[in-house]
């Protein structure tokens, strides 16, 4: 347990109400780091226990999205090129619309290239995404960002013991002052720091991760400088069920961020991995529980198993508050061509929303309902939202319904130039396809093939449609 002492009632401005908690969190400086080894056992699947103490869920009013794509997007691919990066830039700022829902982006700053691209997207003078940098909690790493323009920067600032006692070779109150010390020169830079909890989920959050946050609050304070924590789920082991024991419950880490710290929501951010297949329900969690900020990498491409995705968070975002808040979504299917066809990433075809099969049907029965409205197997409408019309991959299962689908969207026909399934050419291109598969063929029939098939038999539907 945590040294405590007592503390009085006191009016809270989140609630508007007297509130007592008995308790205010010192660090707890053990000479043994404290892995949770029944928890995460490492030999054995992680454990997710149950202590069924639940948080009230705290929504705030202003919540946006944030951006690590030239940081921890950069970690697990190819790095983007000084051209590329302003471009992505320059479209971030145009998905995320006039009200700055794509709040900010983070870049490296240990190469000129990279430099260079921070340089470039500063001069273009976009209010959103501010432009921010990313260091390691050292002194050389500060000398980076001292006169480089920006006004906020990140710093790495490790949390559990398996980074502290294990990596750094630290106690807990060598850190803490480490860190403290880092933030005060950051701020004597007359920069906004911005503090990263790494491995938040595995941290003792009563004994390090609440004292730390009450260090930095008082020096926000005493400095009248906003200090900003980024709790980041480095392993993916958040956990958004209701009543799950910290440190893994990650409802449990923003409330205790607020309640016990007094961080506000401006000042709370959530930096998810997806390990564990939860990035996009931990982050939305997070927002739920109180983080205005979720920060994400544009098609989830990070370290290891990838960022949360922002293309998904702007999705959830608008499941949740009803509207885009003027996102523009579509830009999201130009980010994703430009990024696959200009920097030669390999997207997954099944990824939601962006991959080339995400609003694409095989099976006839589903091409079959898909003739007769979209609707009854497109996820809502892809053509009007992100510019991407529903598509239909003709095999040896599409049928004659799966065939004039392709047609129909293919060739965008609608309304009275749509075909129907019983057209004559459609049994030919059948015919030509049944005869494929009966001959050994395992592959899908490419686009480029029913094009052909469609100026052999179809070329009645290419005049009338106005397509020859």
């Amino acid at each position: 347990m945590s040294d405590t002492k007592m503390t009085k009632i006191y009016s809270s401005e989140e609630s508007g109400l007297l509130e007592f908690d008995p308790y205010q969190y010192e660090l707890h400086d053990s000479k043994n780091p404290e892995l949770f080894r029944e928890m995460f056992p490492y030999d054995e699947v992680p454990k997710i226990a149950y202590n069924y103490r639940k948080v009230p869920m705290h929504v705030p009013d202003d919540m946006f999205i944030t951006d690590t794509t030239f940081r921890d997007g950069q970690q697990s691919r190819t790095p983007y090129t000084k051209e590329q990066m302003v471009k992505i830039y320059k479209l971030l700022n145009k998905l995320g619309g006039p009200n700055g829902m794509i709040r900010q982006t983070e870049f490296f700053v240990y190469s000129k290239k990279d430099r260079d691209a921070l340089v470039s997207c500063l001069e273009l003078g976009y209010e959103f995404p501010e432009c921010t940098t990313w260091i390691r909690a050292n002194k050389d790493d500060m000398k980076l960002v001292r006169d480089i323009g920006v006004k906020e920067t990140g710093v790495l600032m490790s949390c559990s013991d398996y980074h502290i006692y294990n990596k750094m070779g630290l106690t807990r109150r060598e850190a803490l002052d480490k860190y403290l010390g880092i933030v005060k020169d950051i701020l004597d830079l007359g920069l906004r720091p911005r503090c990263h909890f790494e491995d938040i989920t595995r941290a003792d959050f009563y004994g390090f991760v609440i004292p730390f946050a009450n260090e930095l609050q008082k020096i926000s304070k005493e400095s009248g400088v906003p200090i900003k924590i980024r709790a980041c789920d480095t392993l993916g082991y958040g956990v958004p069920y209701a009543g799950v024991a910290l440190p893994r419950s990650v409802s449990g880490i923003m409330y205790g961020l607020q309640h016990y710290s007094g961080f506000t929501s401006d000042m709370l951010e959530w930096h998810g991995h997806n390990d564990f297949y939860k990035g996009v329900v931990n982050a939305t969690t997070a927002w739920l529980y109180g983080a205005g900020a979720v920060n994400c990498s544009l098609l989830g491409i990070g370290e290891r198993t990838g960022n949360v995705p922002l293309e998904a968070m702007v999705f959830e975002y608008a499941s949740l508050k009803g509207d885009m808040n003027m996102m523009n979504p579509e830009v999201i299917t130009e980010i994703a061509d430009y990024i696959v066809h200009e920097t030669g990433y390999d997207l997954p075809p099944m990824t939601p929303y962006v991959g080339r099969n995400f609003n694409v049907t095989r099976a006839g029965i589903h091409a079959d309902g898909m003739l007769k409205d979209e609707e009854i197997y497109n996820i809502f409408n892809t053509t009007k939202i992100l510019n991407r019309p529903p598509m239909v991959a003709v095999s040896n299962v599409s049928g004659l319904a799966g065939i004039a689908c392709w047609i129909n969207n293919y060739y965008r026909l609608s309304g009275e130039k749509s075909v129907d399934k019983r057209h004559p050419a459609i049994e030919k291109m059948k015919a030509w396809i049944d005869n494929e598969y009966e001959n050994g063929r395992i592959t899908l029939i490419s686009d480029e093939e029913m094009v052909a098939l469609m100026h052999l038999y179809g070329k009645d539907i290419l005049d009338s449609a106005r397509y020859n």
